[in-house]
């Protein structure tokens, strides 16, 4: 079996793929990982003894964010000879491989993959980790995307009902929600001897609602003084003059001693486990939400921006916070009501995990994916021993 993804970065979607790989049966799948470049990504798998390749692709169709695709990034000229060149070496290097099945992991090795695949007269699934409507991704974009959906893949796993919403009326797609692995059980509630610590995880980039946070920062400690936030991830390169507003947002409202920026971290799992609050802050609909049931597993009381597919994990007042996505007094509201109700938040904490455990481990993921193989493979009539 095949994966492949087009990043080296570590990032939402990869490390989805990362806990689905390692769930896999072992005795039914031997999965292959091929990545467009080398980097953590391909460290991380080899590291878990995870076979992976590496078969290089112009780092400007690597690097072309969702955002700039309806400028047509694959199908300006200059890349067109380099993408179909490398399309024609993925399609012998699945051949070289006997390869039994292709899934790819991203919206951009769902187009390369995927004609790859569909050359090498292969079995494809696509795992669509986004929202194809047009305030996620360039309208063309999501128009052709929705379309090559009903013709190129054997089947479409969407990672959420929203996801699958998106796609329109297509009777390839599969719902499969995204998991995690379950932490060992909690110590009682975090308490932070130097004052309550909120945190916000996920790159920075305007649509994540980082300002926003900074904003409902500022309202709680005018009751909270002692309260501090951490904002936990990293700007890519074309984002770097949105995470310095936000550097002078902190100063300019008096937050720069109560406001941490920890950059880039592998440690995540470790540092929502000193977090007494999660907080999401998207200001555009989710595709799913990993970091919101990282933190409902780790048994931390969520509060997430109501919008995508939030509502499939979090249950209003019971399993989490849900507020209206940009309005950092709402958010605020959410944050003071925890930091100052704890016998609830420790509730909201245990009801989480509760949750988590009963619909989103990464072993609910693997059996629900490791259905679409059988029902895929059963179509083509290939072995069920993949690789």
């Amino acid at each position: 079996m095949l994966f492949v993804d087009h990043t080296a970065t570590w990032g939402g979607g990869e490390v989805a793929l990362f806990n689905l790989v390692r769930a896999l049966d072992p005795a039914r799948y031997r999965p292959v990982v091929l990545l467009f470049s080398d980097g953590p990504l391909g460290d991380k798998f080899r590291a878990a003894g995870i076979e992976t390749r590496v078969l290089g692709l112009d780092s400007g169709v690597i690097n072309a964010r969702k955002d700039d695709l309806g400028g047509g990034t694959l199908l300006r000229v200059k890349d067109v000879a380099s993408t179909l060149g490398f399309t024609g070496k993925l399609r012998r290097f699945m051949r070289q491989q006997d390869v039994a099945l292709v899934h790819s992991n991203s919206l951009k090795s769902d187009l390369i993959g995927g004609f790859a695949a569909r050359a090498a007269r292969l079995p494809l699934i696509w795992h669509v980790r986004d929202r194809i409507a047009d305030d996620y991704l360039p309208c063309k974009v999501a128009k052709a995307f929705r379309l090559m959906c009903r013709v190129v893949p054997t089947r479409v796993i969407a990672i959420s009902e929203a996801v699958r919403q998106t796609l329109g009326s297509n009777p390839r797609v599969r719902v499969v929600h995204d998991g995690t692995p379950l932490p060992g059980e909690p110590a009682s509630q975090t308490t932070n001897r130097e004052g309550p610590l909120i945190g916000l995880v996920g790159r920075i980039t305007p649509w994540k609602g980082q300002d926003v946070f900074l904003r409902a920062a500022a309202i709680v400690r005018r009751q909270f003084p002692n309260a501090r936030f951490q904002v936990i991830g990293a700007a890519l390169f074309g984002e770097r003059d949105y995470e310095q507003r936000l550097h002078e947002r902190v100063r300019t409202e008096g937050l720069s001693d109560a406001v941490e920026f920890t950059g880039f971290r592998t440690d995540v799992p470790d540092l929502i486990a000193r977090l007494d609050v999660l907080v999401h802050a998207s200001t555009t609909g989710e595709p799913f939400g990993q970091v919101v049931i990282e933190g409902m597993a780790a048994g931390k009381p969520v509060i997430a921006t109501r919008g995508g597919a939030i509502p499939e994990i979090v249950v209003e007042g019971q399993t989490g916070v849900m507020v209206p996505m940009g309005d950092a007094a709402a958010m605020a509201r959410a944050m003071v009501t925890l930091l100052s109700d704890p016998v609830y938040a420790c509730q909201l904490g245990r009801a989480g995990r509760q949750r988590v455990t009963e619909q989103f481990t990464i072993g609910h993921t693997a059996a629900g994916v490791q259905a679409v193989y059988d029902e895929v493979l059963g179509s083509t009539g290939r072995n069920a021993v993949l690789k």
